[in-house]
């Protein structure tokens, strides 16, 4: 069973409107005027996903910073997951400061969502190593049993539209704030997983996932290699394609090459079965 843990979709008044709401959000407009972006919506990814044998997608919308997009994308979202059981897993995006944000959560989760996110740092104006601006959203998903996803970046490397400043330093002692909250970090926590080498890390970041959403366009083969000597955290790797950004090929071709003679042992945990886990440690399944 294949679990694409990391995708989006815009509905169709967004697409139409982007250039009004891009004037208010200057996040959503440097991503959205990027050569890379692609539009996705219900029917597109449902037609993605029968074409490349996924068989359940963790879909959000937009992180904006004005709380009625983001009802608006999670509306979307919703009404897309509930006419598509067991194929569309719904993820709330909030404002993770907005006073209505734990209303937002409560209704959404009461309609089935399974986690909070992507959330945008930079471009929500958040900052996720201040406890000060975290333990809020922090209790709210602990109390719901909902997974946050949070968009991290490496802090070296090219630049591109998006990125953001916030790494594995943030990332970090998000974790060590909040160890009762399981949280994937977008982009493979912008390398944060190197440091679970150190035996303290190791144990501060138990609580970390790390999607593996944008890889074909940031890394080599060689990170799953890598990956392979921390079997520990190649348990807590998940794939994200980053929808509709990229699909499930290109990241299947890197893992097979990284591991040609072994690549089906790798599909099941990197695949679905690690997001299974994650699911099952909420006791979503």
């Amino acid at each position: 069973m294949i679990i694409d843990a990391h995708v989006h979709m815009y509905p169709p008044e967004i697409k139409r409107n982007w250039q009004k709401i891009a004037e208010r959000e200057p996040y959503f407009a440097a991503l959205v005027q990027s050569r890379a972006h692609r539009w996705g919506a219900r029917e597109d990814l449902l037609q993605a996903m029968e074409e490349d044998g996924v068989d359940t997608s963790w879909v959000c919308g937009f992180g904006f910073t004005d709380m009625g997009l983001c009802r608006e994308v999670n509306n979307y979202v919703l009404e897309a997951a509930e006419k598509n059981p067991g194929k569309i897993c719904p993820m709330i995006v909030v404002p993770p400061l907005h006073p209505e944000t734990e209303a937002e959560i409560a209704r959404c989760a009461s309609r089935g969502a399974i986690g909070v996110g992507e959330l945008f740092p930079g471009g929500q104006r958040w900052d996720i190593d201040d406890v000060r601006q975290t333990w809020r959203l922090a209790g709210i998903c602990h109390e719901a049993s909902l997974f946050l996803l949070i968009h991290t970046a490496e802090p070296v490397g090219h630049d591109y539209p998006g990125k953001g400043a916030t790494g594995p330093r943030e990332a970090a002692a998000f974790c060590m704030h909040h160890p009762e909250v399981s949280v994937i970090f977008a982009h493979w926590g912008g390398g944060l997983w190197l440091y679970e080498a150190m035996p303290e890390m190791k144990r501060y970041l138990q609580n970390a996932w790390y999607d593996m959403a944008a890889s074909p366009f940031l890394y080599g083969k060689e990170i799953f290699r890598a990956l392979s000597g921390m079997p520990w955290v190649m348990d807590r790797v998940l794939y994200g394609s980053d929808y509709p950004l990229l699909r499930l090929p290109r990241y299947k071709n890197l893992v097979q090459e990284a591991f040609p003679q072994a690549f089906p042992e790798h599909v099941p945990g990197l695949f679905g079965g690690n997001a299974r886990a994650l699911l099952q440690k909420l006791r979503r399944e």
